[in-house]
């Protein structure tokens, strides 16, 4: 077989101006994710004190409540609760060195209840229990931190780095969704005890004879499980119906797709899911110069996870875009 020759496109055409313009848009499109996470990030630091709500982080940063938990871990490498509790444990490490407070009155104001469970995160995070830390350094150490962002007293941010590494070599594309027609039951509550639903779904199909060579089954997922409470996450079993298919009992009817999504596989335990999202929706997607849009993620199990081990397990995620 001859080898592909690559195509070269002439300067000064329309073609040309196309791809620049596209290119452009991407750039655009990326420096705006930077600027709306960074301004997120320079409220965090004027607000350490305040109950922080991610849905008014998300208001704030004009990103869907929906993906935002993602978009934010995926850019700073940590999830936004993780970064808030760094940065309080760094504030308290700088009162410690700099001030007379007692050591249980600074774990009040990092938002710890008690002196106990203070001490366990903070020597977590310096190695050290308060009282000797407050005794041994001369300064307070800072620690890595992924976007190099760290306490500021002043509020200023001196840099933002962006992660963006892992995001270039992510094997994903963007594809079109055709509108799927569903049958669906719904579980609500944790991910992990969803099992006795999809064994549930099945047999219920099964009974009406809805499998066959043609049939496609997928997860939908109403809601990211690092940010809402366990007992109210929502997720659907789907399969695919044709028109004539009708609601019956607890198993409903509903339209799912219809548009671009950003596809990935994640290779490996369910419970790394997270990750890849982060990575999808943090570093890879702000660089094809899209957006997630406020719909719930798909995801195709391409194996059996009562047969297969944990890490041969392949899952494809489909998350909604706004149109381009």
């Amino acid at each position: 077989m001859a080898a592909k020759t690559a195509r070269t496109i002439k300067p000064d055409t329309a073609e040309h101006a196309i791809l620049i313009l596209g290119e452009t848009m991407k750039t655009n499109t990326q420096r705006d994710y930077e600027e709306r996470i960074l301004k997120i990030l320079v409220h965090i630091q004027s607000h350490l004190d305040e109950a922080l709500d991610l849905v008014q982080l998300a208001d704030l940063a004009h990103f869907s409540p929906f993906h935002f938990h993602r978009v934010f871990r995926g850019m700073v490498g940590e999830a936004v609760m993780e970064h808030v509790r760094r940065l309080r444990l760094e504030r308290a490490a700088h009162q410690l060195k700099s001030g007379t407070q007692p050591v249980t009155q600074i774990a009040f104001g990092a938002g710890y209840e008690t002196h106990e469970a203070f001490t366990r995160a903070f020597r977590a995070l310096f190695a050290e229990p308060p009282s000797r830390f407050r005794e041994l350094h001369s300064r307070w150490p800072v620690q890595p931190a992924p976007s190099g962002v760290h306490y500021a007293a002043d509020g200023q941010i001196a840099r933002f780095e962006p992660r963006q590494a892992e995001g270039e070599s992510m094997d994903a594309r963007i594809e079109k969704l055709d509108p799927l027609r569903v049958a669906f039951m719904r579980h609500t509550g944790p991910y992990h005890e969803v099992g006795p639903v999809w064994e549930r779904f099945c047999g219920w199909a099964g009974m009406r004879g809805l499998f066959g060579p043609k049939t496609k089954m997928f997860g939908l997922c109403h809601d990211d499980p690092e940010v809402t409470p366990p007992d109210k996450i929502r997720y659907d079993v789907c399969l695919v119906v044709d028109e004539s298919f009708q609601p019956e009992g607890d198993v409903g009817v509903q339209e799912v797709g219809g548009g671009d999504y950003a596809v990935t596989t994640h290779c490996g335990p369910y419970a790394g899911l997270a990750s890849t999202y982060a990575t999808l929706m943090g570093q890879w997607l702000p660089a094809q110069g899209r957006e997630p849009s406020s719909g719930p993620s798909l995801e195709m199990y391409q194996n059996n996870p009562q047969t297969t081990a944990p890490q041969d397990l392949r899952t494809d995620i489909y998350v909604p875009l706004r149109p381009a």
